[in-house]
């Protein structure tokens, strides 16, 4: 939507700047996508006078010319004919841009003569197409800015055009008086009203107008002849407002209509009233009707269409475009005016089926004014009797209005608490009477132009249009309590986000795999039964709940692998399902390690992965989500862990935190998966909540007594594991005993066959007191008790 800013003050009562109304647009909804400013472009160019002028001695065509601009006197060499002393020029001194020749001008040489500047013509401003001799102003002073002179004695040619674009739900700013109305709403001028225009008819019309019964797509048309009209080219200033808004200028009356399509959003249309062949009727077309249209070409209708015929047949399409026989011409002298509504659903219907892109059907699929033809045919028969004389019938009408009167409460509280503004309740009431809005009581009475208004919410929107959202202050939420607030999130969430942040920082990439697994997946994994079957699944593949979280990473490794990626780091962090009711699911943090550790280098510090691996992750990951410092590692894991290669991490035999090791060779192969593959499995809900619930840490203990470490060697059978060991040694005094480690194992030699050795360190760390070498014997000689209990085995002598 284009429009020029003399335009809009015919409408508008402003003072304003361009940047000020351009601002406000924008701010009201009315996005403001460019503004073309000549003033702007022809600021550079000045006025001067020709002092003197002489034929240049090398060239016949071309003249010497001493011109007095606002810097001095200057030469200017200059080709035009009617360069000559005592004219009021325009000049471009060196260093303008002139638009119209794409051209800076500089300092030149021409036939061994300096010229210092330019005299322009009209076409080289791009001011017309005027081209045959430079400018020759009828005043004007030296050094004033040609601009300044044009908007004093032709503002035309300097009058800013604004384009804005329209969303479809605001048809009523495709007019410029309603562009005007929500800018006087905003405070930027007063809304000049427009005047009530009435011509009373001179005769009976000659031509009547009939809606049928199937031609719902117009429910009200106007129309009346003008006859004795002298049709021919517009006025200047109806042409200089067409042009600045990129239409041609055609006849008058042609450029009427469009005049107040533009004006007041109320397309128009004009038939020569001496080509209509009887009466006009409004009908939906049977199929197969043909209309040569006013752009050229031809139309084949189809059934349902809105069409306007005569007894000649189709000659418009209503509220899309006319036809070439009954168009006007420079021979028109009676015209038949058309006012009418037309369906938006219909219009836009028949417009997409035939491709026809015309103003009209622009507006009316988003919706005109249904109250606004009768006074648009007033408006436009006065307009056309004024400029080209006539007289006009009385006005024929079919049909009638459609009703559209609707009124919703304003609740000025209620706007004030959505909109987060303090609007006072007389400022929103003025706000929506300066939109047209009217009051009875709280209801608020929507004008027929604003189809968009459906509910209170959409007068909530209107104020706070108006009012601009750009003022909206933030206010932070007050704090229920004081102090520091207690934490959003629970116990189990705080758990899994710090889960997922440290198996990130230890270099896993975290996947999100369906929650559905195929049977035989599942199957490996404890799960596939009837419980978790999903009653309607999305594919074949995706059967089953998953039951472990395995399955989906290593089909995802699978798949990388599939694609050359070999060594994978992968985790994941969500639900694994034993039942499909409600609270039959647990939280598991799971990670993979597949391949090697790392690319193979000159020093071969590759190598694949391993158990102690995944131990040292799942422990860390275990640290930072708050298990305690001491585990039990023991064995007896599921099927689809190795059976020698795995251990559970537990704070006793039924209570598991986690699991880790390496995967079964069977399931890798089942699963696709090349191995070696190393992993592990943590069940966070089942670390103990801390007794202290407060957000300090504990205090630290430094204990500032000597630990005191002891070997001990024991003689074990040869299939009894050293973590069975250790746990035990660790077990003799819990309090005393701070860490065990093993660090020999001899087979072999004089322990015979189905023996080894295990030796461990044992730490002991008082607290109390100093260590004597009595209460040093009494622990050792219950970690012997101890170990000898639980391995069947003797300290080696």
């Amino acid at each position: 939507m284009k429009f020029t800013l003399s335009w809009l003050k015919e409408h508008l009562d402003t003072r304003a700047s361009v940047d000020d109304i351009t601002e406000a647009l924008t701010d009201l909804g009315l996005e403001v996508e460019g503004v073309e400013n000549p003033a702007e472009t022809l600021s550079a160019f000045t006025i001067g006078k020709v002092i003197a002028a002489e034929k240049h001695p090398d060239a016949d065509k071309l003249n010497l010319c001493r011109v007095l601009t606002g810097s001095g006197e200057t030469q200017i060499i200059c080709g035009a004919p009617n360069a000559r002393a005592g004219i009021t020029v325009v000049v471009a001194s060196p260093g303008t841009y002139v638009p119209g020749i794409d051209t800076t001008i500089q300092v030149g040489r021409i036939r061994g003569i300096e010229s210092h500047g330019m005299m322009c013509s009209e076409r080289e401003m791009e001011l017309s197409e005027e081209h045959d001799g430079i400018i020759e102003l009828p005043s004007g002073e030296v050094g004033q800015t040609f601009a300044d002179w044009l908007a004093k004695n032709d503002p035309a040619k300097v009058d800013p055009v604004i384009e804005i674009a329209i969303t479809p739900n605001r048809p009523d700013a495709l007019g410029v008086h309603g562009i005007a109305r929500d800018l006087a709403a905003r405070g930027l001028g007063r809304l000049k009203p427009l005047a009530e225009v009435t011509v009373p008819g001179a005769f009976p019309c000659p031509i009547a107008v009939t809606i049928d019964d199937t031609a719902e797509g117009c429910p009200v048309f106007y129309g009346r002849v003008i006859r004795g009209v002298k049709n021919g080219p517009s006025p200047q200033w109806l042409q200089h407002r067409l042009k600045a808004i990129g239409l041609r200028p055609i006849s008058f009356l042609v450029d009427v209509t469009n005049f107040f399509t533009f004006d007041r959003n109320r397309p128009l249309h004009v038939f020569d009233a001496d080509k209509l062949t009887g009466a006009l009727r409004v009908h939906a077309a049977a199929g197969g009707e043909t209309l040569d249209a006013l752009d050229e070409r031809t139309y084949t209708l189809t059934p349902g269409m809105t069409a306007i015929s005569d007894d000649a047949g189709v000659q418009s399409l209503g509220g899309i475009m006319g036809g070439t026989a009954t168009g006007v011409s420079d021979d028109t002298v009676n015209v038949f005016v058309e006012s009418a509504y037309f369906d938006t659903v219909r219009t836009a219907y028949t417009g997409r089926a035939l491709k026809i892109n015309s103003d009209a059907r622009y507006r009316f699929e988003r919706g005109i004014d249904p109250a606004s033809a009768a006074p648009g045919i007033e408006a436009a028969a006065r307009m056309i009797i004024d400029i080209a004389g006539g007289e006009a019938s009385d006005v024929v009408v079919a049909g009638s209005a459609p009703n559209v009167a609707r009124a919703y409460k304003l609740d000025t509280d209620r706007v004030v608490s959505l909109v987060g503004m303090d609007i006072p309740a007389d400022t929103q009431r003025a706000t929506l009477t300066a939109l047209g809005f009217t009051f009875d009581g709280d209801m608020a009475n929507v004008p027929s132009w604003r189809p968009d208004v459906l509910g209170e919410a959409d007068l909530v929107e209107e104020v706070a249009r108006v009012a601009s959202l750009t003022r909206l202050q933030g206010i932070p939420m007050p704090r229920p309590t004081a102090g520091v607030p207690a934490p959003i999130l629970s116990p189990m969430q705080k758990r899994e986000q710090i889960a997922r942040r440290t198996t990130a920082q230890l270099g896993y990439n975290e996947c999100v795999t369906y929650s559905f697994v195929d049977q035989g997946s599942a199957a490996l994994f404890g799960g596939g039964d009837d419980a978790t079957r999903l009653a309607n699944p999305i594919s074949a593949d995706l059967s089953h709940m998953r039951p472990h979280l395995l399955p989906g990473l290593l089909q995802a490794a699978a798949r990388n692998q599939a694609r050359g990626f070999a060594d994978l780091a992968l985790f994941e962090c969500g639900a694994a399902f034993q039942g499909g009711e409600p609270g039959e699911q647990h939280l598991q943090v799971c990670g993979l390690l597949v391949g090697r550790t790392g690319p193979k280098d000159v020093h071969g510090a590759s190598r694949a992965v391993d158990i102690f691996d995944a131990k040292a992750d799942a422990e860390a990951v275990l640290a930072a989500i708050g298990a305690p410092a001491k585990m039990q590692i023991l064995r007896g894991a599921e099927g689809w862990w190795h059976p020698g290669r795995h251990g559970r991490l537990c704070l006793g035999p039924k209570k598991v935190l986690g699991v880790f090791g390496e995967i079964h060779p069977g399931v890798l192969t089942e699963m696709g998966v090349k191995g070696p593959a190393v992993g592990f499995v943590l069940y966070p809900e089942q670390i103990p909540l801390p007794r202290s619930r407060g957000a300090a840490r504990p205090a630290l203990v430094a204990n500032d007594l000597q630990a005191v470490e002891r070997d001990f060697a024991f003689v074990v059978d040869a299939d009894v594991a050293a973590q069975d060991l250790v746990n035990a040694a660790a077990g003799a005094d819990k309090a005393l005993i701070d860490d065990v480690r093993v660090f020999d194992e001899f087979i072999g030699g004089s322990l015979g066959e189905g023996q080894k050795s295990l030796a461990i360190t044992v730490r002991l760390q008082p607290t109390d007191a100093t260590l004597t070498e009595k209460d040093i014997e009494a622990v050792a000689a219950r970690i012997v008790q101890k170990v000898e209990k639980a391995t069947g085995g003797s300290l080696r002598g």
